[in-house]
């Protein structure tokens, strides 16, 4: 099966940055769009930043001109650099891939198990 493996949260003050990344592993054929979700208690899981393949990206208008999303296709890996992070930023953060395995002809969507951001006020 397929899974995706997230590290670089933790606790970090206002102003400060903090790089998040993502690994999916498996019998991964092609992985279309990588992106990056956030999800407070009791809210909405919402987009925060993704990138095609091809490397077109987009963001969040919270978190435009502050964080960067990049992505290794050889590797199968996405990063989320957060700079200039703001209380507000704090979250649950997940990476989510939508990938087409080897033996299959649809394309799936699969998720990390979320990593903790924390932005001090």
């Amino acid at each position: 099966q397929v899974q995706l493996v997230e590290s670089g949260g933790g606790l970090v003050q206002a102003g400060g940055s903090l790089r998040l990344s993502c690994a999916a592993s498996g019998k991964i054929a092609s992985i279309n769009r990588m992106a990056w979700y956030r999800q407070d208690p009791g809210k909405q899981r919402e987009l925060v930043a993704a990138v095609t393949s091809g490397g077109s990206t987009n963001y969040a208008d919270s978190v435009k001109g502050r964080f960067t999303i990049s992505r290794d296709n050889a590797k199968n890996t996405v990063n989320l650099q957060m700079n200039s992070l703001k209380p507000e930023d704090t979250s649950v953060y997940f990476c989510n891939a939508r990938l087409t395995l080897e033996d299959k002809i649809y394309e799936y969507a699969y998720w990390g198990q979320g990593t903790q951001v924390t932005v001090s006020s």
